[in-house]
This record gives C-alpha cells, structure tokens and sequence, in this order.
C-alpha cells in the first residue's frame, strides 16, 4: 500500500499550486506517496501545467466548482495511501515534513487526524490549524475579542485553544483542512467529508466527527509548513495582495463562511440550547456576514 495519498483542490491557483507540487517534490524522500489534484473548472490552466511539468500527479477535473469537500470526497476515491493529507495549494511543505507527519501517526494508534504548525508569510500560526469547537460560549468570547484579552484563559480562550502551550505536541478539537493528515481507517469510519458544506466549516465538521466516533486529533508544532492562507477565496488579510479571488468570488466566498456557520450550529448545537440563544446566535451570524460582504472591494 502506499504510505500517503496527497489531496489538493484546486481553484485557479496555477502559480500556487506549482509551488506546492515543486515542494513536495524536492523535499519528500524515503516516502511512498501520491498527489492527487481534483480541479474545480480552473480557468488559468492549472491541469495544463500539472500535465507538462508534473505528468505523474494524478488529475481529475471537475466541469463546474463543486467545492472543497465533494472535491476531496472524489480525490479519497482515487487514492490508495494508509494516510490521507488533504493539502491546499497555497502551502509549501519543508523537507521531511510529510516523511515525520506519516511517522508521528504511525507512532499514535489512537489518532484519526493531525496538523503540524502552520505558519503564515507574516511569521503568524494560522489559527485555523489549532481550534476549539465554535460553542455559542467559544464563538462569543471571539467575536467579541474576549479571547484576544485573555488569551490564557481556559474559560475565555476556547476558540483556540490559546491557553495550551504552541511549542509542544498536543491533543486539540480541531484543525485546518489546509494540511489535516488523516488516518483511512478514522476517514472511513466517519464516512469522508460532509457535502452539505460547499467552501469553509468542512474541516470542523470533519474533526466534530472524528471526536464523536472516539479518535483524537493532534497539533504536532516540531513540524511546520507555509501557508499563504486564502488565496483562493481571497477574504483572508493576510493574503489580500496576492489572492487570485475576483470580487465576485470573494463574495461567494464570504457568503459560504457564513453558511458553513449556520450549517454547523444547526447539525450540533441548535437541539442542545434554548429557542433564544439559537435566534441571537443566527443574528449575530447575519450581522456579521452583512458587515463582511459590505466591506468588500
């Protein structure tokens, strides 16, 4: 079998992409793996690149954007690894990163799923790749820059986790679907990834599930990556210069983090409180988005 399939989707991010694939070539020995890209109807050429400069990566092109986790769901069924990363373009991997990833889970029985330390252009850990669950409590105190004040709070600070030490290895809730290594037997116990999230939320819904079938999922910070962070999307700050989104789709892209919002409470939370806390969280929820998509240029 081979050691890691390696999944990228990817939406009109040719330059990024050959980044990463580059990457991964120069710096991955002593490992079996495969790439694997599904393309959601890039118009910049990518699988032509992918086709002339990398011919072994394996590619599946999809005739309309059918989002990040129906995209991956087709990558799972081509692939053949022990571990599955789902990777996202805009990263570039360090040598043995995936070597050491794949070696840490073969170390960790009990882990359905693991991310390294994911580090920004800024020198910033993306905060995505180490989160809580986004309880009403947790997304409260984040929104409302509670946790930014208290970051080693217990109470305060359960949106990410900011109270745990970054510099040692850990267990956590959630993770980025920008590098999340997954072990196939955990993917196909939970049944893959969740299409009713087109583009954002996926990731958490995927980690919700790993917990709830009784995996544990790590932040493994003595490895790292580069993550540009939202290029594709282009709502992230700090990709903002160099994002390859179009206003429109960085509005479609704000309305899907929104959606993915409302999705999650409504699957895990919306039967656990009372009518009102619902109705003020999904106001807040449709405040937000209208502020978000007012700030767009």
């Amino acid at each position: 079998m081979i050691d890691l399939s390696i999944i990228i989707i990817s939406y009109n991010t040719k330059d990024f992409l050959k980044k990463c694939t580059s990457s991964i070539k120069r710096t991955t020995k002593n490992l079996n793996y495969e790439i694997i890209v599904v393309d959601n109807a890039s118009l910049d050429n990518s699988l032509n690149m992918l086709k002339e400069q990398f011919p072994e990566v394996i590619t599946i092109a999809s005739k309309e954007n059918i989002g990040f986790s129906k995209a991956n769901n087709l990558g799972v069924e081509k692939s053949k690894g022990k571990y599955i990363l789902f990777l996202n373009p805009d990263t570039v991997v360090y040598k043995e990163t995936l070597l050491n990833m794949v070696k840490f889970m073969d170390g960790h029985k009990d882990v359905g799923a693991a991310t390294c330390k994911l580090v920004m252009p800024n020198g910033k850990l993306d905060d995505a790749s180490h989160r809580g669950f986004p309880n009403p409590w947790n997304s409260f105190c984040y929104f409302s820059g509670l946790s930014k004040m208290f970051p080693s709070s217990k109470l305060f600070g359960g949106y990410n986790l900011s109270w745990l030490n970054l510099s040692k290895t850990h267990e956590i809730d959630a993770c980025a679907g920008a590098f999340m290594i997954v072990r196939r037997e955990a993917g196909e116990k939970i049944g893959w990834w969740d299409e009713d999230y087109f583009f954002y939320g996926e990731d958490l819904e995927f980690c919700f599930r790993l917990k709830e079938a009784g995996w544990k999922i790590y932040f493994v910070p003595s490895i790292s990556v580069l993550h540009y962070k939202g290029v594709s999307g282009g709502i992230k700050k700090v990709s903002k210069e160099i994002t390859t989104a179009n206003i429109e789709t960085k509005k479609r892209a704000t309305a899907w983090r929104f959606d993915a919002m409302e999705i999650f409470y409504r699957k895990h939370y919306q039967n656990k409180y009372p009518f009102f806390l619902t109705w003020l969280v999904n106001l807040g929820i449709n405040l937000k988005r209208w502020i978000a998509l007012k700030s767009i240029k």
